[in-house]
């Protein structure tokens, strides 16, 4: 990346489903590949981001949500590939639970995982944001919320 390019806007996608997991698939052929990730994917010109969370989520997984809200921002700097995005994340709630791998290019197979069974090898901007204590509190709260039950906090 040159001094004169600017970052770039992502939105990581945080599915839920009913049982309150997350939505997760292994990366690959793109920067970040072998590693778990969300669906999600650029901003597009004039796209409001809420929007953005239900394209990418349907264009990557044939599920339909509802209820996004945006849930905190991550700074993400690739430095080995030279990629740095802003990523939005946006957390809403799965109308249909049987994920579709529809671009088997770039992920592996689509899983529900709780919180507490994320594996190690994350995505650099989820990495990021989860190790953002007032971000994984949200998160936690929030899938609470979705699933009206008291969800545990992950240590």
């Amino acid at each position: 990346m040159s001094k004169n390019e600017r970052p770039k806007v992502g939105v990581g996608a945080l599915v839920v489903n009913s049982a309150g997991q997350i939505l997760m698939g292994k990366r690959k052929n793109f920067h970040g590949s072998s590693t778990w990730a969300l669906p999600g994917g650029h901003l597009e010109f004039g796209e409001e981001i809420v929007e953005c969370y239900a394209r990418e989520v349907w264009e990557e997984t044939g599920i339909q949500t509802k209820n996004a809200s945006v849930l905190g921002i991550t700074n993400d700097v690739f430095r080995d590939e030279g990629r740095h995005y802003l990523t939005v994340f946006v957390i809403g709630c799965a109308i249909s639970e049987a994920p579709e791998t529809k671009e088997p290019d770039k992920c592996e197979s689509w899983h529900w995982l709780d919180l507490n069974d994320f594996p190690d090898d994350l995505f650099l901007p989820l990495r990021n944001f989860l190790n953002d204590d007032q971000h994984r509190s949200t998160l936690v709260d929030t899938i609470a919320q979705i699933t009206g039950e008291a969800y545990a906090r992950a240590s």
